[in-house]
């Protein structure tokens, strides 16, 4: 396993200008009066942000902004996959026993999404806890290397970042994630725990079906519980995401490589797949276009491409049977749940209860699915309390109290 190496963001200025005249060569589709987002990412929208993009967005600023955070690279060697190059944000706290915190995306996220968590997690305080926190760039995306050989599934990512807060001197560790990063982070706990996870919090509160044959009395428990008023606003925007918002999971989990061709080609066909998603699955989060464009761009510059970062919905679903990937794992570890009144999905408490440990739970009053980003003071606080000294995982991992 080679050692850790500092990284900086340096995007080379002929992929700037290839950028630039892309952009520059735009052909926009035309749109049906009155569409507005019934029908997809609005042009006016589109043809703003991508003006600015052209005449006005500094990628060398944002670079540079980057390039403050703490990263870096390290190969980690994943059975049957050879040695992998990872990217990852480490920032340790200063307090000596600060809780090793794991902290993983999903798509079409990126590490982003820890920047806004990441100095309040580190930060020290008697109130408290602190923790060191580590978040890396998933495979393929960002400046994590892309896997070019079939297979890459739940049980390789799970070695992939337990190996790697191994090699960083966490042998034990609790783990945060949302959308894919918690189903990964689960599997991790599933094959790990609780030698090395130890515990692991969500805002992404899903479930598999109850097994009646397995777990009768489990079943039996949850078609017995009503449902709460929350609960039951949430099925009905999962049902309307089910009808009008699943088109991107059915071709990037079955023929990923055709939407690819489009993500690696055109920045703008990039900058609307994506750009959907931020503003339909938050709660009405205020984005900024800069921001956009720099979640955006993250993509565009990745090492591996845009089009790598997709292939983790056919991988992880055997080419779209979701139902055939055992995506909800058993595991014995403490786990902690943050609802978000916007999440995509929602399972019902007693569905959540009868398939783990559940010793954490809150309901939020605002934020969507990228809670780390959309609410951080939010998200924190209930990791927080969670490990706090009187939480329910508190003392979890040896030695590491977070004071």
């Amino acid at each position: 396993m080679a050692n850790e190496q500092p990284f900086q963001i340096s995007i080379a200025e002929e992929d700037l200008a290839l950028l630039k005249r892309k952009l520059d060569d735009t052909r926009f589709p035309d749109e049906v009066d009155g569409a507005d987002w019934d029908y997809g990412a609005p042009l006016p929208d589109i043809r703003r942000l991508v003006e600015r993009w052209r005449n006005g967005y500094d990628w060398r600023a944002h670079e540079r902004e980057l390039n403050a955070l703490p990263m870096f690279t390290r190969s980690v060697e994943v059975e049957g996959f050879g040695e992998l190059n990872v990217h990852y944000v480490h920032q340790r706290s200063s307090v000596n026993g600060a809780i090793p915190l794991l902290f993983v995306h999903g798509w079409p996220g990126n590490f982003l999404e820890v920047t806004k968590v990441l100095p309040l997690l580190t930060a020290a305080s008697s109130d408290h806890p602190s923790f060191h926190v580590v978040a890396p760039s998933l495979p393929g995306f960002a400046w994590s290397e892309g896997v070019l050989k079939k297979g890459f599934h739940a049980k390789h990512y799970a070695e992939l970042f337990t190996k790697l807060m191994i090699s960083l001197g966490y042998t034990e560790f609790v783990t945060q994630g949302g959308d894919w990063g918690h189903l990964l982070t689960l599997s991790a706990a599933s094959q790990y725990g609780p030698k090395h996870v130890k515990a692991s919090h969500t805002n992404f509160p899903v479930s598999g079906p109850v097994n009646f044959w397995k777990d009768p009395l489990g079943l039996i428990k949850w078609l017995l519980t009503p449902y709460t008023s929350r609960e039951v606003q949430s099925f009905a925007a999962s049902k309307r995401l089910l009808k009008t918002g699943m088109g991107y999971f059915t071709e990037q989990s079955t023929r990923p490589q055709t939407i690819g061709y489009s993500l690696a080609d055109s920045p703008v066909g990039l900058l609307g797949w994506v750009y959907e998603k931020l503003v339909s699955w938050t709660d009405e989060y205020p984005w900024k276009d800069d921001e956009v464009l720099t979640w955006v761009s993250i993509y565009w510059f990745s090492r591996a491409g845009p089009a790598a970062s997709v292939r983790i919905y056919y991988e992880m679903t055997k080419g779209g049977d979701i139902l055939g990937f055992p995506n909800f794992p058993k595991t014995s570890i403490p786990i902690g749940i943050s609802f978000f009144p916007k999440e995509l999905v929602r399972a019902p408490r007693a569905l959540l209860h009868a398939q783990a440990k559940i010793v954490f739970e809150s309901e939020q009053g605002a934020g969507g699915h990228f809670a780390a980003y959309e609410q951080p003071d939010a998200l924190v606080g209930d990791v927080r309390k969670m490990f706090g000294r009187s939480g329910p995982a508190a003392g979890v991992v040896s030695g590491c109290t977070g004071y």
